[in-house]
């Protein structure tokens, strides 16, 4: 065998004759060139290698015990040389074990690769595959195409707006009574939560479902609060099914009663309000039950079928968790809209499978094959984190981190202490694949590429008006490609990280890393200036009737007037009750004995900013003003 130049790696392996490279290195030495590693020299510099050399030398009579400290570091990251590569996993029930000079062979795995030879025939998988889409077809079907698409209504649906959204005296949001609506709610509703704070008279809700009201005989909400999780706590179906149900506006009413029924707790609103719903069973819509969880089953069962028995090729079976996970979710789990957009779902499905192939190229081909001899293990070590990643919107659920934007992790209660704990386990992970990554000699070449990745990211997130959001896709194509080494934690990974990353790009699309602070916000507090109320605690006289009182609050400064506002917004009671540029206002049409809430924006072409934190006008004559900040 030659004794060329070798380049090798532990994925491919190069190799370049003797005569080759000395006959290359002769014409570029004509030529005047100077090749890294050549036998000549250029003549105009020394080679790179004689003066690293000689730095390093200077360095080592300089520093000695620095120069032997940073060798050993040097030396330790770089790995061993040359690059190796590590032993292909053992599978734990195929093998023999010793124990007190006794042998145990456990031969599980062959037993199951014996008896299901049968079945994995090409021919056989492809059949069962075309059963496996029409069935699939028929679950969607039952699931979204029996009843009309009108009556689907999502989570969130409401029939009030938060804030100024329903109009001066709610004209948008009209009629307020004496109309009904047949609806169908999808399951698991009630984990369902807002992502702001919202007021509701001076009382501040967040991070649960948005309910008001229901505490009184005839289970009466206010309208702003969310249908689906109104009718499960009013008992109409369950959260785990979702269900059908009619529901009723009744308009004005007051001192809505706050309840605890179902798991779920709304809060009282002591006030009058102008539009109201209750609920009653509907007679019209049939085919209520939310098929989520039939389908997950079918779909854990077919994975599980695919592992034991079928037993494709690996491409193959990648393939497969690919599209059953991206279509459970896109179609069931967390559908985009209900019923699901089909065009948005194929939309995000072509680059999904780019994404995928990309990941199959970096990471799982140096793993999955190598469990083919062991198809439970690799059952065991893929499914459970792939399927806990496709539900991470259930699986995840209870950690208190929505988004990982600073104020929201400040906002939800233990946001701090779950990003601690993720960020410790996280570190703990990264570390120990590093120290997998080393052994083989590869790890200066992952440092380079996630070193490189860091700083563009850094930069990205200095960009002016913008701001860096970590989508949970892009965590996912961030690790993938450290994970690709034949290791069962490496399987653990890919399981996982495929799973997180379908439910992003199914569930949410391919949003961008990089977002203006409006898009992050979404119905939050803007930053924009706030007003000031003139009345206050002494300057409101409660021996007046109430039919005769009104508050006022200060002008413009110039200051604000020269960013474009030019105009007031006043809420009494969560309702939008008058726009425009006076500087006070009647409460003669207000009800006696009743607290009252007022809030205050100012507004620029009639369009409110953030509004104030409520004042509080009492039944006894007592005005209490707001807490500073926006609502």
């Amino acid at each position: 065998m030659d004794q060329g130049f070798r380049y090798s790696s532990s994925r491919e392996t190069t190799v370049r004759s003797s005569d080759e490279r000395s006959k290359f290195e002769a014409e570029a030495s004509e030529q005047g060139l100077y090749l890294p590693g050549s036998l000549g020299a250029s003549p105009h510099s020394p080679p790179p290698s004689t003066r690293f050399s000689k730095l390093a030398d200077s360095f080592r009579a300089q520093s000695p015990r620095l120069y032997h400290v940073a060798d050993r570091v040097v030396k330790y990251i770089r790995g061993p040389r040359p690059k190796v590569d590590l032993p292909n996993p053992v599978p734990l029930l195929g093998r023999t074990y010793n124990f007190k000079d006794r042998r145990f062979t456990i031969a599980f795995e062959p037993a199951i690769i014996r008896i299901t030879r049968p079945l994995t025939a090409a021919w056989l998988f492809v059949l069962l595959v075309a059963a496996y889409i029409i069935s699939f077809s028929f679950l969607v079907r039952a699931q979204w195409y029996t009843i009309p698409a009108s009556s689907f209504i999502g989570c969130t649906s409401v029939y009030w707006t938060r804030d100024a959204g329903c109009g001066l005296d709610g004209s948008l949001c009209a009629p307020f009574s004496n109309s009904s609506f047949d609806f169908r709610c999808p399951a698991q509703c009630s984990s369902v939560v807002l992502q702001n704070p919202r007021l509701v008279g001076d009382e501040s809700v967040d991070f649960v479902p948005l309910l008001v009201g229901g505490g009184d005989s005839q289970k009466t909400y206010r309208a702003d609060s969310f249908i689906c999780a109104s009718a499960i706590q009013a008992g109409l179906f369950s959260d785990s099914t979702g269900g059908c149900a009619s529901v009723n506006l009744v308009g004005n009413f007051t001192n809505y009663l706050p309840t605890t029924a179902f798991g779920l707790s709304s809060i009282g609103f002591p006030s009058v309000f102008p539009m109201s719903f209750r609920f009653s069973p509907s007679n019209i819509l049939t085919h209520c039950t939310d098929l989520r969880t039939p389908a997950l089953a079918f779909n854990i069962c077919i994975t599980c079928l695919l592992f034991l028995v079928l037993r494709p090729k690996a491409i193959v079976m990648w393939w497969c968790l690919v599209c059953i996970g991206f279509w459970h979710i896109a179609l069931f789990s967390q559908p985009q809209a209900t019923p699901p957009p089909l065009d948005v779902a194929f939309g995000a499905f072509l680059p999904t499978l780019f994404v995928c192939y990309g990941f199959w190229r970096v990471a799982v081909r140096f793993t999955l094959p190598l469990f083919a001899n062991a198809p439970f293990e690799a059952m065991i070590w893929y499914l459970a984190p792939y399927w806990t990643g496709v539900l991470t919107n259930l699986t995840m659920d209870q950690i208190p981190i929505e988004r990982l934007t600073a104020a929201d992790i400040k906002q939800q209660p233990g946001g701090v202490v779950a990003l601690i704990i993720i960020v410790l386990i996280l570190l703990v992970l990264v570390v120990n694949q590093i120290r997998v990554i080393r052994k083989t000699g590869w790890l200066p070449y992952y440092l380079g590429w996630y070193i490189l990745g860091g700083l563009v990211t850094l930069v990205l997130a200095l960009l002016p008006g913008l701001q860096f959001r970590l989508h949970h896709y892009i965590i996912s194509m961030a690790l993938f490609p450290g994970i690709g080494f034949p290791t069962r934690l490496s399987a653990i990974y890919q399981g996982f990280l495929l799973g997180m990353f379908l439910n992003g790009v199914a569930a949410f699309g391919f949003d961008s890393i990089l977002q203006t602070a409006a898009s992050l916000v979404g119905d939050g507090t803007t930053g924009s200036p706030l007003p000031t109320f003139l009345t206050n605690s002494t300057t409101y006289n409660a021996s007046i009737a109430l039919a005769n009182q009104t508050i006022s609050w200060h002008g413009i400064p110039n200051a604000i007037a020269t960013q474009g506002w030019n105009g007031f917004a006043l809420l009494v009671d969560d309702v939008e009750v008058y726009v425009g540029t006076a500087l006070n206002y009647s409460l003669a049409a207000l009800e006696a004995g009743l607290p009252h809430f007022f809030r205050l924006a100012y507004t620029t072409g009639g369009t409110p900013g953030d509004f104030t934190m409520p004042a509080t006008l009492w039944p006894n004559g007592t005005w209490v003003g707001p807490l500073p900040g926006a609502s």
